[in-house]
């Protein structure tokens, strides 16, 4: 399926999550535990961001994760007012940020009563590390310090929201950062034998993934560009992209599983056809697969393989 990559548009749905703010609150911010069974209630704009705010939260909150379909697209999800009815009622909203998921920044925006918002790009510091003239890669729940940090933040906000919980919040996010020191150290093992490999790709998404592993893109920037935007790439660009697999100069080609276009099928038969491993990663949790780490695990473990 080819997913084009506009901004986008909620349009009239601006009003309808002010009007539905209104109704779920009647004060102007989100501090208790408001869930019907006690729970703190939050919102996530995608189901990453949602599964870790489990994995942090537990029992204690009750988690809406707007884009919980490998099959909607962040970049072209329009909301609906269910989605701006969580967002009125949530204590706290996570978003990616820096233009990713400005659907979930929009809903915010319109509610009357504003929860505590979580802007995990923002909250990276990543942005003010990037060279000038450079774009900023917003995919940043690939990037495993960030994750951590985000625990960090999820356990203090939740803290504040449900005080009585605080300390299992704090408990929860210290287990999940071991998870995350545990992906890591795979990460590590990768570097230690193919540190400075050549690898492709079809878009930056696993890019900060890539780079922890110590594995070099030697993809031609325009062409994952145009991928991301969903347009084809100029075609002595396409050319230059295909010689790489001709020429078997990378050890891998790292895939978006999630969008496909001509250009990026064309790219994955010609590795297929030059005997070079193919791994799929996704934007969102695959089908099935419901925790954060083990998702990154099992991502991780296809690399590793592929590498050889």
């Amino acid at each position: 399926m080819h997913l084009r990559r506009t901004a986008v548009t909620i349009g009239g749905l601006l009003l309808t999550a002010a009007t539905l703010a209104a109704c779920g609150s009647g004060g102007s911010t989100n501090t208790a535990a408001d869930d019907a069974d006690g729970k703190v209630a939050v919102v996530a704009s995608t189901d990453v961001y949602g599964s870790i705010v489990r994995a942090v939260g537990g029992d204690h909150v009750d988690v809406t994760s707007i884009i919980d379909d490998p099959a909607k697209d962040p970049h072209e999800y329009e909301t609906t007012p269910a989605d701006a009815l969580a967002v009125s009622k949530a204590a706290l909203v996570v978003v990616n940020g820096a233009g990713y998921d400005d659907f979930a920044t929009k809903l915010v925006d319109a509610a009357e009563s504003k929860p505590t918002t979580i802007d995990v790009a923002q909250l990276s510091g990543l942005q003010q590390q990037v060279p000038a003239g450079e774009e900023f890669n917003e995919h940043v729940w690939y990037n495993l310090p960030t994750m951590k940090r985000l625990a960090t933040e999820l356990a203090a906000d939740l803290g504040r929201i449900d005080a009585a919980d605080a300390a299992t919040y704090t408990a929860n996010a210290a287990a999940f950062s071991q998870r995350i020191d545990g992906l890591t150290a795979a990460l590590d093992a990768v570097k230690s034998r193919h540190d400075g490999a050549a690898v492709a790709i079809t878009e930056p998404v696993p890019l900060y993934l890539l780079e922890a592993a110590g594995l070099r893109n030697v993809t031609p920037e325009k062409f994952s560009e145009a991928a991301e935007e969903g347009n084809d790439p100029p075609a002595a660009v396409l050319q230059e992209t295909l010689a790489l697999f001709r020429d078997r100069s990378v050890k891998a080609l790292v895939s978006n599983a999630q969008t496909e276009s001509p250009s990026t099928t064309q790219v994955e038969q010609a590795a297929t056809a030059a005997g070079i491993p193919v791994v799929r990663v996704t934007e969102t949790l695959p089908a099935g697969t419901t925790d954060y780490v083990s998702w990154q695990s099992q991502q991780i473990d296809a690399l590793t393989r592929a590498l050889g």
